[in-house]
């Protein structure tokens, strides 16, 4: 049976060739290329790899015929008699800011240094701040230095002032609804805000954190409204005016300063404009052959301006404070120096609201401190004796210390297992409908002896929240750990000398962090050795309240002259643009099912 000759195969292969009407004929088009526009120029500047400037074709072609005739551009200048010219104001006025863990990190570094050379004199950080004040105004060209411990002071005044508000309306609440208030919805606990890198976390991460943050702005950001606008006011500058730098411990506070709220829309400027971290201020001083361990005329001074009220006087005109580098010409303006508040290192902020509480108790509390995990996670617990047998001591406040992300970790989950909040990941993390009552029956249902002691324990007021293992002394920011420099034997074990380096031998930095010796820095962060030694730095200038009261002055001072004007709502409302701030969450762009494997 012979088949159809339609159906014959003529090759038999895996193969399947198109057809001719699968197959585009291919053309070739000659391109026009792009219309030029004739006004268009007819070169342009093209950069080498060096960073030179070079006149080119817009079609790429070099305009010299070689390359040895190439004419290499100079780089544009503009000198003063252009800025004279010019009818714009080009100049601004250059103020730097220094925290005191920067203070204590030199501090700690140099005397790491000296010890390798048997030195007794190891510099205060009030010594430091006058030699990098000198260095900042000979070398950089400022024209104020000043350290952020005043601005912290009016921060923890306006956070002791957040925290007894929302203490104030948690009661207020429990009092009017007989404690049926969702709490979820409450104020407390407080968690400090000054930690940028806890704030990006708990926007990014946990939403449902955010009421229950401070919103009390942080010293940096502090310092910026106080040098644009209180500063900027009795110069008669505007915040454009002024640039303002800052140098910190840690690389976040960068973010900090970059936040859409810390941006004058009206001025186009920044509250503050630059920040920079301890090790960069350590590469500019190596730049300009700055030797810190070397004293600096007046770095023992420690004398208190005050006014005829006993106030400190801002305004009292001390050697060696402005106009020294500046081509404008402001009057000196002054804040009480390295301002030391008890409590931790990391700005005190639990211990301002456990001194406010006991200063304004009717009786006297007493406080305890309990070690939850190691000295990271510890509790604080103010008690009153009420008296009475059996029950003689009532908790009136309970908060903790809690710092780097595994701690705050914990210390969320508890947190919102208190609050009844869902502290899963992402922005929808307040529990509601439902689900929120779903989770609700699952915690009613636990065993009786667990929800006994759940409610004989106190839920917490506050917590002081960072980052960082340790605390601020410990940013990512700060110098590392001075070593001995090693002493490397010049000869081999068989007598032969050896030059190690050009033999590939590993051998540790040796850098010139400080001019007189040769040290090594480690390059490791987070040593606890070393962390304890700058703590320990931080704590040699001696707290006086003498220098609180005169800080106390001023501060009043400042609050009349920005947020004095109006009756009190509108004096509230100006205080509160000044010194606080908002949070928001960050939802994130990725999709779970819209992600493309």
């Amino acid at each position: 049976m012979a088949f159809s000759g339609a159906l014959t195969l003529t090759d038999l292969n895996d193969f399947i060739t198109p057809s001719q009407a699968c197959i585009k004929p291919v053309t070739q088009v000659n391109s026009k290329g792009p219309e030029k526009d004739p006004g268009a120029a007819a070169t342009a500047i093209q950069l080498d790899r060096s960073g030179a400037y070079y006149e080119v074709t817009q079609d790429g072609k070099d305009v010299a015929p070689a390359p040895a005739s190439m004419k290499k551009l100079e780089q544009a200048q503009i000198n003063l008699n252009d800025c004279l010219a010019c009818s714009s104001e080009v100049y601004k006025i250059p103020i730097i800011s220094i925290s005191p863990q920067t203070l204590a990190s030199f501090a700690a570094a140099t005397a790491a240094s000296a010890s390798t050379l048997s030195s007794p004199q190891h510099p205060t950080p009030r010594q430091i701040l006058r030699r990098i004040r000198r260095f900042c105004i000979e070398s950089l060209g400022f024209s104020l230095v000043f350290d952020t411990t005043f601005a912290r002071h009016l921060a923890l005044q306006e956070h002791v002032a957040e925290f007894t508000e929302r203490l104030d309306r948690e009661k207020l609440e429990r009092d009017v609804t007989n404690d049926s208030v969702d709490e979820s919805r409450r104020g407390l606990p407080m968690l400090a805000s000054a930690c940028p890198g806890w704030i990006c976390y708990a926007e990014k991460a946990h939403s449902e954190m955010l009421p229950l943050i401070s919103r009390t702005k942080s010293p940096q950001q502090v310092m910026g409204t106080l040098i644009k606008n209180w500063m900027g006011a009795r110069w008669g500058k505007g915040p454009s005016e002024i640039y303002h730098v800052t140098v910190m411990p840690c690389y976040d506070k960068k973010l900090e300063a970059s936040r859409k709220d810390f941006y004058n829309d009206m001025y186009s400027t920044r509250d503050v404009d630059c920040v920079i971290t301890t090790g960069e201020l350590e590469r500019l001083m190596k730049e300009n052959s700055w030797d810190i361990t070397q004293p600096v005329p007046g770095e023992l001074d420690n004398d208190l301006p005050t006014t005829s009220f006993g106030a400190f006087d801002p305004f009292y005109n001390a050697p060696y404070s402005a106009n020294h580098a500046s081509m404008v010409d402001i009057p000196a303006i002054h804040f009480p120096e390295l301002l030391t508040h008890p409590g931790s290192s990391s700005g005190s902020y639990l211990h301002a609201i456990i001194a406010h509480l006991q200063a304004t108790s009717d009786v006297p509390l007493t406080l305890n401190v309990e070690a939850v995990r190691g000295t990271d996670y510890e509790e604080y617990i103010l008690t009153k004796n009420t008296g009475e047998p059996g029950n003689g001591k009532v908790v009136v406040f309970k908060g903790a210390k809690c710092y780097g992300f595994r701690n705050l970790q914990n210390v969320v989950r508890r947190v919102g297992r208190e609050r009844g909040l869902h502290t899963g990941s992402g922005a929808a993390g307040k529990l509601s409908g439902r689900a929120g009552a779903g989770v609700a029956r699952r915690i009613a249902g636990r065993k009786v002896v667990a929800v006994d002691k759940e409610k004989k324990e106190r839920r917490y007021d506050y917590v002081e929240v960072m980052a960082c293992p340790g605390g601020c002394v410990n940013g990512g920011g700060q110098l590392k750990p001075v070593i001995n420099a090693p002493s490397l034997p010049t000869t081999d074990s068989e007598g032969y000398k050896r030059n190690w380096e050009e033999s590939g031998v590993a051998v540790a930095p040796i850098v010139k962090s400080f001019a007189s010796i040769d040290v090594a820095q480690d390059a490791r962060w987070g040593s606890k050795e070393w962390t304890k030694k700058v703590e320990e730095q931080y704590w040699r200038e001696p707290f006086t309240d003498v220098s609180g009261q005169l800080a106390d002055g001023l501060a009043l001072r400042i609050y009349e002259d920005m947020c004095g004007h109006g009756d009190e709502i509108v004096r509230e409302e100006t205080r509160r643009r000044f010194f606080r701030t908002e949070y928001r969450a960050v939802e994130s762009e990725d999709a779970g099912l819209a992600v493309v494997w």
